[in-house]
Parts: C-alpha cells; structure tokens; sequence
C-alpha cells in the first residue's frame, strides 16, 4: 500500500481518537447548510443533504442542531451567508493541494490560505491549476476482519459500484459520486456495514517526498486544516516509511 494511503490511514484512526469536537461539530454544521442551500432541504431528494446528516450523525451532532443547520440552509431561519470555495495551489516538493473552504467572507479567507500556504513553503495558484490531477469519487469503508472482497463485489457491483480496492486493514469500494447514495442503500439492505462513507477527491497520481519535504507538507496540511473555514484538505504527496512509521507512534 502506497505512502499516500497508509497515511490517510493513519490520519483517521488519529482523527477519531484526537478530535477537536467543536471544529468537527462547525464542519459538518456548515456541510448541512451548504448542501441544503444548494438542493433543498428535503433528504430524499438531496443525496448530499443526506450524506451530510449521516456525517453529523456519526460525530454525535444533536437532532436540533441539524434541523436547524437545514433551516438555515434553506432559508427558513436567517443565518450568515456562506458560500463554498475550492482553493487550489501548492505545498513543498510540488505537492498539489485541494482546499476547499466554507466561508462568509471570500477576502479573508483568500488572504489567509496563501498566508499558510506561502509560509510553509507552499503557494495558492490560479483555478484549475491542480483540479485537473484529481477526481471525485464516493467512497465507503468496510474492515476487512469482517467482510471478503467477494462479499463486497457481489453487492455492490450490482447496485453501481465501479470497484473494490485494498485500503490495508479495510476495504474501499468506490463509486460515482451520483451513485453513493444508492449502493449506500444496497450494502445496508444486505446487511453489510460499513464504517465511512464519503465524497472525496483521489489523487490520479502521488508525488512522493522525502522525510524532511514530507514533515514540511504535513505542517501545512495541518495548518490548513485546523483553519475555521477550512471544511476539507486533499493533497497528492506519498510519505516514506519512516516518517510513516513516526507518525504511526
């Protein structure tokens, strides 16, 4: 398993053990009212409405706090307007980078990610000067001590899953992202139960970076992640052994 992948492994065994509650409960907050300003506030008929309550759901964000994140969304109750932006630019050793941000204020926010971006190194570049090395993909997570690869293909084929890849200690089925919600729908009626399921973006291709590029890569991803408007962080880098292995520890 390639450096990329052992460190998002890493990262969300880290993430559920480590978290920051009141970023986590603010992202998927601004995720609810994102998704139902853009598609309504209906579930059924918004699938990233309803991938957006599972994720709140699976961070304990109160019953409340979600109905009224989609109320202001929609409108229905009045709220701060909050518009989603893509960033795109580059950290040390020519490590592409995603940001994609929810904010109220595109100025300052713009001004802050090339700040973090410039000091560590890095810099925020023009539209689609990365985008174009990565694709957008729904992905679900099942652990591997419970389920065989068959298993998975069996069901998820079926219901419009285009793969299932070995992710280490779990398995990675992936789909379109217009497509999550329904094979989502197929593995739970079977019985299967997976531990993520998200939209996120996939590297084509990995750059790998030696340990002191990678420590510095990471000091930004992390700088960039902890911002306030800052919903996710998507990088191309692939780290060496050992600096995986300290990480792990």
């Amino acid at each position: 398993m390639a450096g990329h992948s052992k460190w998002a492994n890493i990262k969300r065994r880290k993430g559920a053990q480590d978290a920051k509650r009141g970023k986590i409960f603010t992202r998927v907050t601004k995720e609810i009212m994102l998704a139902a300003k853009l598609g309504g506030g209906d579930l059924d008929g918004n699938s990233r409405l309803r991938a957006a309550v599972e994720s709140a759901k699976s961070v304990n964000l109160p019953k409340d706090k979600i109905e009224t994140a989609i109320k202001k969304g929609t409108g229905e109750i009045g709220a701060e307007s909050i518009e989603e932006i893509m960033y795109e630019g580059y950290a040390p050793g020519g490590v592409a980078m995603l940001i994609e941000a929810a904010t109220d204020n595109k100025n300052r926010t713009v001004a802050e990610i090339r700040h973090i971006l410039s000091k560590g190194g890095g810099s925020l570049g023009e539209s689609g000067c990365v985008a174009w090395m990565f694709d957008r993909r729904g992905i679900l997570r099942f652990p591997k001590e419970s389920y065989d690869e068959e298993q998975l293909l069996e069901v998820g084929l079926e219901a419009g899953a285009d793969d299932v890849k070995d992710d280490g200690d779990t398995w990675e089925v992936r789909t379109e992202p217009e497509a999550l919600s329904e094979v989502q729908e197929a593995y739970t009626s079977a019985g299967l139960e997976y531990t993520e399921a998200d939209v996120t973006m996939v590297p084509q291709n990995t750059v790998p970076v030696d340990k002191e590029t990678g420590a510095k890569v990471l000091k930004v991803y992390e700088a960039l992640d902890d911002h306030d408007d800052v919903q996710r962080v998507y990088a191309n880098f692939d780290l060496p052994d050992d600096l995986l292995e300290e990480l792990a520890n």
